[in-house]
């Protein structure tokens, strides 16, 4: 097996949207400084010869579009989600497309792609939607101690694309809700909220002073507030798994919507501890 450290893996199957995934993990592993490294993940022997082709499919296709990359490849047996999630451990970054189709339809479909974006211990990237040359980084704010590596990776990615920051902070449950409970102080709530965006930014801000960051305070649902403020984005970027105005971030609804309906591609990332 190719050595996958401190590279960024990215799973491809031959289907256009993992090409899509390689020419962007491609793009990422060079403004990182780092090999792309490719698998293919194959669980059927008669499939060899396909999984092989494929690879070199996409490796001729990045050497024509991203002139200069470094790339590897490997073409593995055994289950794409768990295959992809074992070389996790050893890269910055994993990068799927977000469907799969032809001969290996399963390999990187929908549920493959939560699930890795769920297990990786490393930063995940769903490629979706058009992947924007220009536009800045979105990321979701929550009130997590664990979002503040989200945060930290979004700066990170603004910093190396030369673009500003979009963060948004969801209000909280208790902002929409009506009936027998305490009619909440809706001002209050807004001001909470602005206090506790500028408190998870301002040290960040410090460490990148060339990224420019605009704050919104949402009073909609997370999903469709991201996936609106992500509409120009290069890329957006939410937590492993939220508290407070995203709760259940990933491994609920609202991170089912994101990495479903975001217009562009999604980074998860996780807290390391």
């Amino acid at each position: 097996m190719t050595s996958a450290k401190q590279s960024v893996v990215v799973g491809v199957d031959g289907s256009e949207s993992s090409a899509q995934a390689a020419l962007w993990a491609a793009a990422e592993a060079a403004r990182l400084g780092v090999p792309a490294h490719l698998v293919v993940v194959n669980d059927d022997p008669a499939r060899e010869g396909f999984a092989k082709q494929a690879v070199r499919d996409v490796i001729e296709r990045c050497h024509r579009e991203r002139p200069g990359a470094a790339i590897t490849d490997e073409v593995a047996t055994g289950h794409p989600a768990e295959e992809l999630v074992r070389r996790s451990d050893g890269a910055q970054l994993l990068v799927v497309g977000s469907r799969g189709h032809g001969v290996f339809r399963d390999a990187l479909l929908g549920a493959i792609s939560i699930s890795v974006a769920a297990h990786a211990r490393c930063p995940v990237v769903v490629v979706r939607g058009d992947a924007a040359a220009s536009g800045p980084v979105v990321v979701g704010i929550d009130n997590s101690e664990a979002n503040r590596i989200a945060v930290h990776y979004a700066f990170g990615a603004a910093n190396r694309r030369h673009t500003g920051l979009i963060a948004v902070q969801a209000l909280p449950d208790a902002y929409f809700t009506a009936g027998t409970y305490p009619v909440p102080d809706r001002q209050e709530i807004q001001n909470r909220a602005e206090l506790h965006l500028s408190e998870q930014l301002s040290g960040w801000c410090a460490d990148y002073p060339d990224v420019t960051v605009r704050r919104e305070v949402a009073n909609e649902h997370p999903v469709p507030t991201l996936c609106e403020a992500a509409r120009r984005a290069q890329l957006l970027v939410v937590g492993h798994r939220g508290r407070g105005g995203f709760a259940g971030l990933l491994l609920g609804s609202v991170a089912n919507g994101v990495l479903h309906h975001a217009p562009c591609p999604v980074a998860v990332v996780r807290n390391p501890g």
